[in-house]
């Protein structure tokens, strides 16, 4: 992942989508650096490439519903990637 190629919201889906899948490692280091108690400010720059200071609404909001998604992955997305898993 290039810190571009990201939206500013992930799709919102009671399934799994496409950007999720693109997007899991991205969504593992949120869920790593809220654990740690890291700053958003510096995980959005790190993670994302956002200055948080030139566009805090912007970074915020990035920062705050990717982090959800990545949450949401922890307590629905990940059934289906175990149900696949199981397939093959």
């Amino acid at each position: 992942m290039t810190k571009t190629d990201f939206l500013d919201e992930p799709p919102e889906s009671a399934v799994l989508t496409t950007y999720d899948r693109e997007h899991m490692k991205l969504y593992l280091r949120l869920l790593d650096a809220a654990t740690d108690g890291a700053d958003w400010r510096e995980a959005v720059h790190i993670l994302f490439g956002l200055d948080p200071d030139r566009d805090p609404e912007r970074a915020r909001r990035v920062h705050d519903t990717h982090l959800a998604r990545a949450r949401w992955m922890t307590t629905h997305g990940y059934r289906e990637l175990v149900r696949e898993g199981y397939r093959h």
